[in-house]
């Protein structure tokens, strides 16, 4: 299988990329993976941004309907959507000015994967970020 992210890129989205993650399809459901790794992503000091359509204030934070609504830079779009919108929501990360999208595992776009690196983004796809942020310590 192909590696969409080598070690590098990963320790560089979770280490040096910024901050600010938009969790895109993040909701209040505490069920959902969004929510537990939205938790751990915040357990390591990341301000987590939730994009779902309902917009609801999740973790604390307040809720945006769309990456385009988001007032202020975003450093990092995590993707938490099936794999046929997952390219869109890259192209929107790339016209927000993110720094990096990381594909979350099980979310696989390979054009919007070589779009995303072109556009000069870092990005990371079918990996969890809070399976390999723990790894760093």
């Amino acid at each position: 299988m192909t590696s969409y992210g080598d070690d590098a890129t990963v320790r560089g989205i979770l280490t040096g990329t910024g901050g600010t993650w938009a969790v895109v399809g993040l909701s209040n459901n505490t069920a959902r993976a969004a929510y537990g790794v939205a938790r751990v992503l915040q357990r390591y000091g990341k301000r987590v941004v939730p994009v779902h359509p309902k917009a609801e204030t999740v973790l604390g934070e307040p809720g945006y309907a769309s990456l385009a609504e988001v007032p202020f830079p975003v450093d990092v779009v995590d993707v938490f959507v099936n794999s046929a919108l997952a390219g869109e929501v890259a192209d929107q990360a790339v016209a927000a000015g993110a720094k990096a999208v990381w594909f979350q595992l099980g979310v696989v776009d390979e054009a919007a994967y070589a779009r995303t690196r072109t556009a000069g983004l870092a990005m990371v796809m079918d990996k969890c970020p809070a399976i390999e942020i723990p790894l760093l310590d």
